[in-house]
């Protein structure tokens, strides 16, 4: 037999799973959008996302629209905020619980799925004019929790940053993904990191290991490797 069915006589709004993915480009943070192919907001850009399916868990239906949408499975989706505001969707009431991740520019997706019409990297600074429903309020909101993090130094950011980088990765490489993170431009000599006291915290945190004998080679003086090693930052 199938269940029974209680009414309450409560409206119940629709829910959806937004995602906003990060990535770095030549030192530069990006997010991932997909061109909306189908009314309302057909041709402008969107976070991609979804609706959940009766009993599906939020965060199964995240992962699972980020894959339909762009063919990228997330390792990590954290839940940062729900956005509830009357009129975010024109077609009811319509509530989304947005999730972010970070992954490397040798994963990140440019595949376009079901309902979207293209996908594609944009520079956090130079978002498109044409963003659908709400989703600008939503980004902003990302990038400032990323922002508020960093500036933190805790292991809320440290950890999930690592996904923006090589298995095996320099030092300097790290500071570059923090700097992109906090929005510091580090070819502006006046918002330079002071790089000695980032490798003092960056060590003391206790999450990154040197990797014996490898050596990044180019045309300054070798720098040694480091990968990550999951552990507690201490926010020194």
């Amino acid at each position: 037999m199938s269940s029974p069915r209680y009414t309450d006589g409560y409206a119940r709004p629709s829910i959806a799973a937004d995602i906003v993915l990060f990535t770095l480009i030549n030192g530069e943070l990006h997010l991932l959008l997909v061109e909306r192919g189908q009314e309302p907001f057909k041709g402008h850009w969107a976070l991609p996302g979804g609706f959940v399916r009766e009993y599906e868990p939020i965060a199964d239906c995240a992962r699972r629209e980020l894959e339909e949408e762009t063919g990228f499975r997330a390792a990590l989706l954290e839940q940062f905020g729900i956005f509830d505001k009357k009129g975010r969707d024109p077609r009811g009431w319509y509530i989304s619980i947005a999730f972010m991740a970070m992954t490397s520019q040798k994963d990140a997706p440019l595949m376009a799925g079901t309902d979207a019409a293209d996908t594609r990297w944009f520079p956090v600074s130079r978002l498109p004019d044409n963003l659908a429903f709400d989703h600008a309020e939503i980004i902003a909101h990302a990038l400032n929790e990323l922002r508020i993090r960093a500036d933190r130094f805790d292991e809320t950011i440290l950890g999930p940053m690592f996904a923006l980088l090589p298995e095996e990765f320099t030092l300097t490489q790290l500071q570059e993904a923090f700097d992109a993170i906090r929005g510091v431009n580090s070819a502006d000599t006046r918002y330079e990191s002071d790089r000695r006291n980032f490798r003092k915290r960056i060590l003391a945190a206790g999450i990154v290991e040197p990797v014996a004998g490898a050596m990044l080679r180019g045309k300054h003086r070798p720098a040694q490797l480091y990968r990550h090693k999951p552990g507690r930052a201490s926010g020194t």
